[in-house]
């Protein structure tokens, strides 16, 4: 599946995106999968609260199966201005 990350994750993790081969069923579950894969990765995932995901272009939780799901992206939460 493609991961993309957005703003300051994209800035720690060094990469805009990536294809992941994943066993993960659940958006959390590809979270650890990620951090346990090197220190960036679990400083980017560090506090999950501080996040947001979207799996298909469609915003979800964390706790989100990953079935059939193409893309997930993870970035900040969006602020108005």
């Amino acid at each position: 599946m493609d991961v993309i990350y957005f703003a300051w994750v994209r800035e720690r993790i060094g990469l805009p995106r990536e294809v992941v081969e994943t066993r993960a069923v659940t958006v959390a579950d590809l979270v650890d999968e990620l951090r346990a894969r090197e220190e960036r990765y679990a400083v980017a995932f560090e506090d999950v609260s501080a996040l947001r995901v979207a799996l298909d272009q469609e915003l979800a939780t964390f706790d989100a199966p990953l079935a059939g799901v193409r893309e997930v992206a993870f970035f900040p939460p969006m602020t108005g201005g």
